[in-house]
């Protein structure tokens, strides 16, 4: 498994990269098989009043994004917290798959390797040639992905998988933007465009 380490507002010491591949190895050494890649951000809050240590993980697997975050007043204890949680979170990913794509006569489809993808057509320009730079506005950071129409059982489940209050997705019905959240009071809510 990849795993790529990014530090906010502090030094990533050897020691620290250590523990935290060593916690994520043990936590997803279940499902060695479907992880390809973690992506890691660990921060420290700026303000010394506010004494909050974030670790933040996003794994790679099967085609499928699965995203943890956990915050505490110690960096060690953040990793730990999220690797819990990547745990439960990929057991859970797991059973699904399981149960619902292997019945009788049935077979999940395999993700082709990033070596496979590549050879398949190689880029022989430049990519930069004649573009110039352009950095977005502070404050607002842009996110791109492919958005596979999807029913909203299975956007309820990416959004349980993702950890955040919402998730958009293409309704397989009728191909439109739509947007699943967690209501205040349990539940979950859809916003779609009236037409």
């Amino acid at each position: 498994m990849k795993i790529l380490i990014h530090g906010r507002n502090l030094e990533l010491t050897p020691a620290l990269r250590k523990y935290t591949e060593a916690k994520l190895e043990r936590a997803v050494h279940h499902f060695g098989e479907m992880v390809k890649e973690a992506d890691v951000h660990l921060s420290v809050a700026r303000n010394p009043r506010v004494p909050q240590q974030t670790a933040e993980v996003t794994i790679f697997a099967n085609g499928t994004v699965i995203r943890a975050q956990e915050r505490s007043e110690n960096l060690y204890a953040s990793i730990d917290l999220v690797a819990n949680k990547l745990s439960r979170q990929l057991r859970k990913y797991k059973e699904r798959n399981r149960d619902h794509h292997h019945s009788h006569g049935h077979s999940a489809s395999l993700t082709p390797p990033t070596e496979e993808v590549i050879s398949e057509s190689p880029v022989d320009e430049s990519l930069l040639e004649g573009k110039e730079v352009h950095l977005p506005n502070p404050g607002v950071r842009r996110k791109y992905f492919s958005m596979r129409p999807m029913s909203i059982d299975e956007a309820r489940h990416q959004l349980d998988l993702i950890d955040h209050d919402f998730y958009l997705f293409r309704d397989q019905e009728n191909n439109e933007l739509q947007v699943i959240y967690r209501r205040n009071h349990g539940g979950y809510g859809v916003i779609q465009s009236k037409d």
